[in-house]
């Protein structure tokens, strides 16, 4: 039986927050696009809860990575992030085994990266 991959956004503490939960594949790493697209322009700061995400592929990293290019290139951002909440080993192995954990601030809940 297939995951049901699921994506919301919200805004905690002033900060746009995107929770994701399932499987980040080729099939449903567009729908985390679209997500991260309609973010409001210049966010300074993005949060991207990966902590209910069981599997990410090379197609979802390349999401997140377009993502972060795409907050700090924001008019007037300097400084902007985008920033993972990662809990899973698996998850955070791929991102170390991939280099990214350089591009990314990584914490392990939500309210560490709020807090931060």
């Amino acid at each position: 039986m297939d995951e049901i991959f699921q994506v919301v956004m919200e805004e905690r503490a002033g900060v746009p927050v995107v929770r994701a939960a399932g499987e980040v594949d080729v099939s449903t790493a567009p729908m985390l696009r679209d997500c991260l697209a309609e973010l409001p322009a210049g966010s300074p700061r993005v949060v991207v809860d990966l902590s209910d995400v069981t599997f990410l592929d090379s197609t979802g990293l390349g999401v997140l990575v377009a993502g972060q290019k795409r907050v700090r290139a924001a008019e007037g951002s300097e400084g902007a992030s985008l920033d993972l909440v990662v809990t899973r080993p698996q998850i955070l192995k791929v991102l170390e085994v991939t280099g990214l954990t350089s591009i990314f601030s990584i914490y392990s809940n939500l309210d560490e990266a709020l807090g931060s």
